[in-house]
């Protein structure tokens, strides 16, 4: 799954650092294969995650850092974040 957050840029620092602290959340997630927050400009974020299948995906959907992203969207974000389902097709780790 691929999120694109972008934060209000008073608030960019704030939403850096929630995302900083979502990766606790995501270590406790057993359904959250891999997880990963990145910055691409001053004021435009991302998530990018994995899970092994859809049912796992709908779990963290409806988990603690959707929920968290969520709050923080009603007063730091610019714009809803995006969420689009993406399929893996290729894959390379150590």
């Amino acid at each position: 799954m691929l999120v694109s957050i972008e934060a209000k840029p008073e608030f960019a620092d704030q939403v850096e650092s929630a995302l900083r602290g979502a990766r606790d959340l995501a270590e406790r997630e057993r359904e959250t294969v891999a997880w990963f927050a990145f910055r691409q400009s001053p004021t435009v974020f991302g998530v990018f995650d994995t899970f092994n299948d859809e049912h796992e995906r709908e779990q963290h959907l409806h988990g603690q850092i959707a929920a968290a992203l969520e709050q923080i969207a009603q007063t730091m974000l610019a714009s809803p974040p995006v969420i689009r389902e993406i399929d893996l097709l290729g894959v390379k780790v150590p």
